[in-house]
């Protein structure tokens, strides 16, 4: 019974969760609405999922949500330094090209959105093999650093949580 109210329950939670943070307001009706919202969009969108994302370790999973989110407040900082007080010439954008080794698609898919996420940086394209992103960045005088960081810091993280 529990498995067909709740066929993707980290999906529920999470958008339970994510109501109340946009609402910014604990009332009952907005439990009702989130409670609404948690059951019926998975519900809903369930066909579209026939294999469900199988999660190794919820732990690490919060763990690497609390990393990006403390490196999205770093890159901000990072970016407004570089945009308000680096003059233009000494900016280095650069096309990287970041191998991958990750074969889930939902991974590929949170590690192309972090880094999409994190100022200063965008995931523009995926080979046509899936094991290369197109990343740009902002400012990148060492590109292969750039690479690297994204491969320890997100990728092994990654590999941990899904595969």
């Amino acid at each position: 019974m529990m498995r067909r109210l709740f066929p993707h329950p980290y999906l529920s939670l999470t958008l339970f969760i994510v109501w109340f943070l946009l609402v910014n307001d604990l009332k009952l009706g907005s439990a009702v609405l989130a409670a609404f919202l948690a059951i019926t969009i998975p519900l809903l969108t369930g066909a579209y999922w026939p294999n469900r994302p199988q999660i190794k370790s919820v732990p690490a999973l919060i763990a690497y949500g609390l990393i990006v989110f403390w490196d999205v407040i770093l890159a901000n900082i990072q970016v407004a330094r570089i945009i308000l007080f680096m003059p233009a010439d000494r900016i280095r954008s650069a096309w990287i090209p970041v191998p991958i080794e990750l074969r889930t698609p939902e991974a590929i898919a949170l590690l192309s959105g972090t880094i999409t996420m994190t100022p200063g940086t965008v995931t523009a394209d995926m080979s046509d093999c899936g094991r290369v992103l197109l990343i740009h960045a902002l400012h990148a005088p060492d590109p292969d650093a750039v690479r690297d960081d994204i491969k320890t810091r997100y990728e092994a993280r990654l590999k941990r949580i899904f595969e």
